[in-house]
C-alpha cells in the first residue's frame, strides 16, 4: 500500500544571525510578513498539503515558535470578552483542531541533516515532507507543497522543489543535475551541496520544498560531515540517488529569499500589496513616494 504524506518536518533551530540583532532573543521564524510570521505561512502551505502533523524541530532559545502554535487561554479570554470575534478567530486558529503539532529538541545544531535526523522518531516508517520557513513562495493557490504531493501521489518517490537561479549564485544553494521526466519534473543524476559556478553540474537549486522517503533516514545516520562542518542533507540525498529514483519539481509560483534581508524586504511588500485591509492604502503610499523620489532625482 502507497502511504500518503501525513507528516511534515520543520527545521527551525537555526540561530538566524543574518537578521541579528532582531534574532538575538526571538526565533527568525517569527519575523511577521506583514500580520503573520514566517514559520505560519509556512505552516499554512503544510495543512492545504493535507499535512496532518507539524513536526517542529527546535532549539534552546525557540520557544516562542511553540508559544505560536499553542493555545493562548489569557489571551483569547480577553478578546472574547471584549467581543473582538474576528481576532479571536484569528489567534484560536492557528492551526485547525484536527492538526497536531510535535516539537523536537534539536540539542545541538549540525546541520539540515541532522535536524531532519531529529524527527525521525515522530516520522517513523513513511513519506513526509520538509519545509524551510525562509523560503516563501506565492503561487496564488494552496502552495508548492500541494503541487508536489499531487506529484508524489502519481510517481511515489522522493521530490525535490527546485528553480533556475543566476549561474554566479550556485554557491549558495544545493545544485542539481537533471534528465528530462515528465511536465515540470525530471530525474535527478547528481546533487551538489553549494558548487561554486565554474564546477556547478547546473544551475538547477533545490528551494526548502522536499518530500522524502523513509530510508533518507539510515542514510542520514552514515552521512559525515560536509559543507560548514555539518552534515547535510544533501549528501544524504547523493546517496538516497543510488537506492531510488528522485525527481526534481519545477514548482509553479514567485519564491521569496526570507532568509535574506532584502528577500525578506520584498516579500513584506508584495504581501504588504496583496493584503485585504492594507493593500490598496499602502499601494497608494508606495506610489506617492516613487513620485517623490523620481522628483528629488530629476531635480539632481
Amino acid at each position: 500500500m502507497i502511504r500518503k504524506v501525513r507528516k511534515a518536518v520543520f527545521p527551525v533551530a537555526g540561530l538566524g544571525t543574518r537578521f541579528l540583532p532582531a534574532t538575538k532573543a526571538s526565533p527568525k521564524e517569527m519575523l511577521p510578513i506583514v500580520d503573520k510570521p514566517l514559520i505560519q505561512y509556512a505552516a499554512e502551505e503544510a495543512v492545504a498539503a493535507g499535512i496532518e502533523t507539524l513536526i517542529f524541530v527546535t532549539g534552546r532559545t525557540k520557544r516562542a515558535i511553540e508559544d505560536h502554535f499553542d493555545k493562548a487561554y489569557e489571551l483569547e479570554t480577553e478578546l472574547g470578552g471584549r467581543g473582538k470575534e474576528q481576532l479571536l478567530s484569528m489567534v484560536s486558529n492557528v492551526v485547525p483542531d484536527h492538526v497536531d503539532c510535535v516539537f523536537v529538541r534539536q540539542r545541538e545544531a549540525l546541520g539540515l541533516g541532522h535536524a531532519v535526523l531529529t524527527a525521525r522518531a515522530v516520522v517513523g516508517d513513511e513519506p513526509f515532507a520538509v519545509l524551510l520557513a525562509d523560503d516563501m513562495v506565492d503561487d496564488d493557490a494552496d502552495g508548492v507543497l500541494s503541487q508536489m504531493v499531487t506529484r508524489f501521489e502519481e510517481h511515489h518517490c522522493s521530490i525535490l522543489g527546485v528553480e533556475r537561479v543566476p549561474e554566479d549564485q550556485t554557491d549558495k544553494y544545493g545544485i542539481v543535475k537533471a534528465s528530462a521526466f515528465a511536465d515540470r519534473l525530471s530525474t535527478i543524476d547528481q546533487i551538489v551541496e553549494k558548487p561554486k559556478p565554474a564546477v556547478a553540474p547546473s544551475n538547477l537549486a533545490v528551494v526548502g520544498r522536499y518530500i522524502l522517503t523513509p530510508g533518507i533516514f539510515d542514510l542520514l545516520t552514515r552521512t559525515r560531515r560536509g559543507a560548514g562542518n555539518e552534515i547535510q542533507l544533501t549528501d544524504a540525498i547523493a546517496d538516497l540517488l543510488n537506492e531510488e529514483q528522485v525527481l526534481a519539481y519545477e514548482f509553479e509560483g514567485r519564491r521569496f529569499d526570507c532568509g535574506s534581508k532584502l528577500g525578506y524586504l520584498i516579500a513584506t511588500v508584495e504581501y504588504g500589496l496583496k493584503h485585504a485591509e492594507l493593500g490598496e492604502e499602502f499601494k497608494s503610499y508606495l506610489r506617492d513616494q516613487l513620485k517623490a523620489l523620481i522628483s528629488r532625482s530629476d531635480a539632481a
